[in-house]
């Protein structure tokens, strides 16, 4: 078997959403998908890739792993290079799985757990309905309404959102209320008047339903050191599980001087590319979750690297999903496959939403617990509608 073409596509709607198709002379095909600057993504695969990649036997993964990424722009980070090669990556272990006639966990290893308990990140329909991506608790309210538009309800009533969340039978959730204040300090300081305002759906949270629900925190890396260590304090008495990125991700000792001043846990980070920045953060004790977005850091090759590398320090695993349905379904396939994975983040708004009017499946999630998806590879495919879409970008590259 040989690769005989590569292919992406992207709309302008989704515009940061990029899929990518890995074409064989047996007619194969293998599905994978990143996101973000999905143009310039699309420029590497095509330009660059595609001359690495065509006439080579798909199914040797980790050596094409390493052909894509072994190159000068292309190590320990999550830019365009490794964001292509992580969308070709999950693509290939879609593709050996069908061929192997298994899905992508039983390549991977086999299951763990027979479910998987989920959290909700707690965002709405237009999230990612755009090319506008930024880190702001804005990002789109109100352009597309639903039942669960669950970034005004964190918003506005975060106790009737958790109370809701649970009659669902999901038990966590995750906001990021301090993001206004961050936007506007250049996160160099925050005020009193502002942390009192941040803090209030945490205080809505437990006043409505107790401990009955984990929450998570989002900082975005928007935050100076001085500052996160004096947010981290205020919540401390709301019991949080997580705080997620609360700094910018290049500093091993500044992230572990913060895991060292609070507490709650630090979970880090889907801004990390590759396994070697986790283990400098590992090493230096900074990071007590490992989260990892599979279509930034090198897809599933990469991604079980991380897992097994967190499990020998004895940490846990939490792959990331904000972003596609078809990197979602891969990082429940990595979930399932792992044995430290502790949870698995989701976003019923797209879940329940969008995902579905561009692929064939969605992951079934029940009582708060995603199920294993069934069929070969990752068991999804783009629905035949997104090639009939009047704003549908396709480029090929062939043999």
């Amino acid at each position: 078997m040989k690769v005989i073409g590569l292919e992406t596509l992207r709309t302008e709607e989704f515009a940061n959403v990029l899929w990518v198709r890995v074409l064989t002379d047996e007619g194969t095909i293998g599905l994978g998908e990143t996101f973000y600057g999905a143009g310039a993504v699309e420029a590497h695969i095509h330009e660059t890739l595609a001359g690495r990649l065509l006439g080579q036997d798909p199914l040797r993964m980790e050596a094409l792993n390493r052909i894509m990424t072994d190159l000068p722009v292309a190590q320990s980070s999550t830019g365009a290079e490794y964001r292509a090669a992580s969308a070709i990556d999950i693509a290939l272990w879609d593709l050996f799985g069908k061929v192997c006639g298994q899905p992508v966990y039983q390549m991977l290893g086999g299951l763990c757990t027979d479910k998987l308990r989920v959290y909700n990140t707690c965002a709405g329909y237009g999230y990612v309905r755009s090319n506008n991506i930024r880190p702001v608790d804005t990002w789109n309210l109100g352009a597309a309404e639903g039942p669960y538009e669950d970034l005004a309800g964190f918003m506005t009533d975060a106790g009737a959102l958790a109370e809701n969340l649970l009659e669902s039978g999901i038990t966590a959730m995750k906001i990021w209320p301090f993001d206004p204040a961050a936007q506007e300090n250049r996160g160099l300081y925050i005020s009193a008047e502002q942390l009192k305002k941040a803090i209030e759906p945490f205080e809505k949270i437990r006043k409505r339903v107790g401990d009955r629900i984990e929450i998570m925190v989002e900082f975005h890396s928007l935050w100076n050191l001085p500052t996160a260590k004096k947010i981290a304090r205020a919540l401390e008495p709301y019991a949080p599980t997580w705080y997620e990125d609360p700094i910018r991700m290049n500093s091993p000792q500044a992230l572990a001087e913060y895991a060292a001043s609070t507490d709650v846990w630090v979970c880090a980070s889907e801004t990390l590319g590759s396994r070697f920045p986790y283990k400098d953060m590992l090493e230096r004790d900074a990071i007590h979750i490992a989260m990892v977005d599979l279509c930034w850091t090198g897809g599933l090759t990469e991604g079980r690297k991380i897992a097994a590398l967190a499990d020998a320090y004895h940490r846990p695993f939490a792959p990331h999903d904000c972003t596609g349905p078809v990197g979602f379904a891969a990082a429940i396939h990595a979930s399932f496959s792992q044995p430290n994975t502790l949870i698995q983040e989701s976003v019923r708004a797209f879940y329940t939403g969008w995902y579905k009017e561009l692929v064939t499946e969605v992951p079934t999630i029940r009582d708060g617990y995603v199920l294993p998806m069934d069929g070969p590879g990752l068991g999804v495919d783009l629905l035949p509608a997104v090639y009939d879409r009047s704003d549908l970008i396709y480029r090929k590259s062939e043999l």
